[in-house]
């Protein structure tokens, strides 16, 4: 799969999986909603009711700023698999000059969002490395 190919799953795709590394080295793994911005990925932690705001991967990225994306298409014809894997170094955006943009990018993509203040903080993934596979040439997202 080629890099044009990868980012035009990822723009179709609807979820992704979002992994840090917890303080003993392990995978700490979430899934998220997302908005692709090549070579950025942002990721919301959203209003959705949560037990508290001072979430595992927020904090994960704080100490350890190595993350990882995983999208994947899944159909019952195993023709059309793919998995999309992007490698990269996220920070956590929190400043209101740093959120407009991923905000209206978010907004455009997800209408279940209503105001933009309902997302903050927001994660930037930094991609550094890609990784990605499909069954056939020509599966469609």
């Amino acid at each position: 799969m080629d890099q044009k190919r990868a980012w035009t799953l990822i723009e179709h795709a609807r979820v992704a999986t979002l992994g840090t590394v917890r303080p003993d080295g392990s995978p700490h793994l979430v899934p998220c909603v997302f908005a692709p911005a090549a070579p950025v990925v942002y990721v919301p932690v959203d209003a959705k009711p949560k037990r508290t705001r001072a979430l595992t991967r927020l904090a994960n990225l704080e100490r350890d700023p190595r993350g990882v994306l995983l999208f994947q298409g899944w159909d019952e014809d195993w023709s059309r698999l793919w998995w999309v894997r992007l490698d990269g170094h996220a920070r956590v955006l929190d400043g209101p000059a740093d959120l407009d943009e991923p905000r209206r990018l978010l907004l455009a993509r997800y209408p279940q969002y209503r105001a933009p203040l309902e997302l903050h903080p927001i994660i930037e993934v930094h991609i550094d490395a890609w990784a990605g596979w499909s069954a056939s040439a020509e599966n469609a997202p």
